[in-house]
C-alpha cells in the first residue's frame, strides 16, 4: 500500500441472497465505518464503498460496491477492509490506533528493554499489549492501563511500562 491505511473492519460472510455481507466494524463508533470510504482491500488493489443496511447479531449487514450475488459476498469472507489514515478522526492525546503501538519497544521504568509490542488484544475488559522479547520464554500480556503503561512516546518509538509484580520473569 502506498499510503498508510488502518484496518477498520472485516467481512465475516454473506447476508441474504442479494450480495449483502456481514460486517464487523473495528471503529470506536461502529456505524461510522462507511464514513471512511473509500475502503480498500489489504493489498490496496480493490476499493469499495459501503452502505450499512441494518444491524445484525455480531455486526452489520452491508452493501459493498461491486457485489450483487450471495456467491460474490461469500467469496469476500475473511476480507479485511482498510481506510486511509487521514480519513480517520484525530485521537485525543491518551488514545492510540492499535497499528501505532505494534512494533514499539517496551522499556521498564529503569530503562531496561522488555521487548516489543507484537499485537494488541481486547477480550472485553480493556486492551492488552502482547509483548515479545529475547529474554522472555513466552509472550507476556501487559494490561494497557495508565498504571501499567504510564508513557507512550510514538515519536521516540517506545513505551515505558511498569508491569504488575511477577508479570515479567526476573533473569
Amino acid at each position: 500500500m502506498t499510503e498508510e491505511r488502518i484496518c477498520v473492519g472485516a467481512i465475516s460472510g454473506s447476508f441474504g441472497v442479494r450480495g449483502e455481507v456481514r460486517l464487523k466494524s473495528f471503529c470506536a463508533d461502529p456505524e461510522a465505518i462507511g464514513d471512511y470510504a473509500p475502503l480498500y482491500s489489504e493489498d490496496g488493489t480493490k476499493t469499495y464503498t459501503l452502505q450499512i443496511t441494518r444491524a445484525v447479531k455480531g455486526g452489520f449487514a452491508a452493501k459493498l460496491s461491486g457485489l450483487t450475488t450471495k456467491e460474490e459476498a461469500d467469496a469476500m469472507k475473511g476480507t479485511r477492509l482498510f481506510a486511509n489514515r487521514d480519513a480517520l478522526p484525530d485521537l485525543p492525546d491518551d488514545e492510540f490506533y492499535h497499528t501505532d503501538l505494534i512494533g514499539l519497544e517496551v522499556l521498564d521504568t529503569g530503562g531496561k528493554s522488555l521487548g516489543h509490542v507484537r499485537a494488541v488484544h481486547n477480550h472485553g475488559a480493556s486492551d492488552l499489549l502482547e509483548i515479545h522479547g529475547p529474554n522472555l520464554k513466552a509472550t507476556v500480556l501487559l494490561p494497557f492501563t495508565n498504571d501499567a503503561v504510564p508513557t507512550v512516546d510514538l515519536t521516540a518509538g517506545r513505551i515505558i511500562a511498569d508491569p504488575p509484580e511477577g508479570l515479567i520473569p526476573d533473569e
